[in-house]
Parts: C-alpha cells; sequence; structure tokens
C-alpha cells in the first residue's frame, strides 16, 4: 500500500501552459492598455483549473465609447478581440443600418468556473478562463435597446439584418460563435470565445453557429434631391479634337508617363504673327514747334474730332 501510495499522483490538475502564455503575449505586445475602464485585477487561482493569471476588470471598450452594463472580469486576448470587433464590425454596422453608433452592449457574462452550458458532466466552458463573452444585446446612442431574445426573429427589417451582421463578423474575430439557432442554449445571446480548435491550412479552426451571411448594406437615406444625370463616358475635353498622330502632355495612373511635346500645329499656330489689324489708324503726321508742341498738319477738321460736333 505504501508503494503504490508512492507513485500516485496527488498534484492539483493544472491549467494549459498556452491560457498563461497567451496573456503574457498579449499584455507584452500591448494589445490593451490600463485605463479607468479597464483595470488590472488579482491572479485567479481555482477551484480545479478554473483562473486567470493576469485578469482585468472591464467596465467599457474603446476608452469608455462603449459600455458595458457591469463590470466583467477578461483575460487580455478577449478584451483585445473584442476591441476589434467593435471596431471593425459593431459599429459600422450600426452606422449603416441606424445611422448611430453602439453606445452599451449588455451582456449575459463574462467570467465563471463552470462547465459549458452549465450542464453537469460537460467539458469546462472557456468562461472559466476568462477567454469567453455572452452579448445579450446592445444600447445606441439615441437609447434604443435591441435584445437578441426579442429582436433577433421579431425586430425589424433593419435591427434582424444588424444582429446577423454582428454574428457573422464576429465569426472572423473569434474561435467560437453561437447565436440562436445554433443549440437550444444560446436563444437568447452570442457567445464569443477564443478557444484553441486546432489548426487547418488557413488558419485556426473555428466553430461559427448558425452560418449567416451579411444583409446587403441598405441604401442611403434620400436627400430630396433629384438623381444626377447618367453620363455614358467619362471624356477629357481637352483632348478633344486634337490633331491625329499628335502625342499630349497629360498621363494620369500608376506607371511612367509617355514622353510629351506640344503637337506641332498648335505651336506652329502660337508662334504666328498675328494679321494686321483693318481698322488700326495711320499715325498722325505733323511737327515741332520751337516749344515742343506737337502740331498736325491740316486743318483742325481733319483730327479734331470734337470740331465735328454742332454747337448746342
Amino acid at each position: 500500500m505504501l508503494a503504490l501510495a508512492g507513485c500516485s499522483n496527488y498534484e492539483r490538475p493544472r491549467r494549459p501552459a498556452w491560457r498563461g502564455e497567451a496573456e503574457a503575449a498579449c499584455i507584452a505586445q500591448k494589445l490593451i492598455h490600463v485605463s479607468a475602464y479597464v483595470q488590472p485585477a488579482r491572479e485567479i487561482d481555482g477551484p480545479g483549473i478554473c483562473g486567470l493569471t493576469r485578469p482585468f476588470k472591464v467596465s467599457a471598450l474603446l476608452d469608455g465609447a462603449v459600455r458595458f452594463n457591469s463590470v466583467y472580469t477578461l483575460d487580455c486576448p478577449m478584451i483585445a478581440a473584442l476591441d476589434a470587433w467593435v471596431t471593425e464590425v459593431v459599429q459600422p454596422a450600426a452606422r449603416a443600418r441606424f445611422g448611430q453608433p453602439v453606445a452599451e452592449i449588455d451582456s449575459m457574462g463574462a467570467y465563471s468556473c463552470r462547465s459549458m452550458n452549465n450542464q453537469w458532466g460537460a467539458r469546462i466552458s472557456e468562461h472559466a478562463f476568462g477567454n469567453a463573452f455572452d452579448i445579450g444585446g446592445f444600447r445606441l446612442a439615441d437609447g434604443r435597446q435591441i435584445l437578441i431574445v426579442r429582436d433577433w426573429t421579431r425586430g425589424d427589417d433593419q435591427t434582424r439584418a444588424f444582429l446577423q451582421d454582428v454574428h457573422s463578423g464576429a465569426c472572423g474575430t473569434f474561435t467560437t460563435v453561437l447565436g440562436p439557432g445554433a443549440n437550444i442554449f444560446h436563444y437568447n445571446h452570442i457567445h464569443v470565445d477564443l478557444a484553441l480548435h486546432g489548426n487547418t491550412s488557413t488558419g485556426p479552426r473555428r466553430i461559427c453557429r448558425p452560418q449567416l451571411r451579411p444583409s446587403p448594406t441598405p441604401e442611403p437615406p434620400r436627400d430630396g434631391l433629384p438623381n444626377p444625370p447618367e453620363i455614358d463616358e467619362d471624356m477629357d475635353i481637352a483632348q478633344a479634337g486634337h490633331p491625329a498622330g499628335d502625342v499630349l502632355a497629360m498621363h494620369v495612373g500608376p506607371g511612367p508617363a509617355p514622353p510629351a511635346r506640344i503637337p506641332d500645329a498648335y505651336f506652329a499656330a502660337a508662334v504666328r504673327a498675328p494679321a494686321a489689324r483693318a481698322y488700326a489708324p495711320e499715325p498722325a503726321r505733323g511737327t515741332l514747334r520751337e516749344d515742343g508742341a506737337f502740331v498736325p498738319e491740316g486743318k483742325p477738321s481733319d483730327w479734331d474730332l470734337t470740331s465735328t460736333i454742332p454747337p448746342r
């Protein structure tokens, strides 16, 4: 019995090393920064393998531009991924659909030492490592609330399209995205995490359910002005009608420009002396007096225009 006991391993389970390494790498690369909205917290160690080496308490993303409905504990990689998703997917979709940004994300959970879907006997969840986040809805800048449980299927066209946009866009940022329709446990929220599912030839393996396509972006609202005229073909009027075979001195686009010279016909026209004007007056003739005054020849009526005006 003593011999068998000596061979036993009574050490507690340990978290996979890659989790701590991912946290450290994220911080070393300065993918996030400490602020009033992102504060470092004490290490969480257990129970079991639950916990984080470098946890953060987060109350908002993007330096406070997008608030959370509460303060959540997350690891560095998840905070950085959420920042990227909100910047690249959520806000552009909100402006396209509603003409305004998202001001708040309503979450349903972050760090929690539990199994997947809170099911007894299931594998441990990414929530147990602060590596997952559940989104229950959004609040726009004007105060309008969008709830996944209500608007995923019963919202208006733009609201449903917005939720599909943010869901499908999340699949390019996170390795796991589960929304309504993925299973019975996600009818009221979108779950995102950065779990390791293995690699493929094109990058990390991702799980994205349900598979959705982004909806067409709506046309911008009408401004009441008439449509611009149709233009069949762009034409540079400065080059229209130039002599055939002559090289023009304009070039637009990449690559070297062709050698430029003034067309011969244009050059000849430019240097040609102007024709004499038929209405040019004859030079006046006369003599200079001793005092330097010029005395024109002829009678005053020949050179004084005022002499032809009848007196009044």
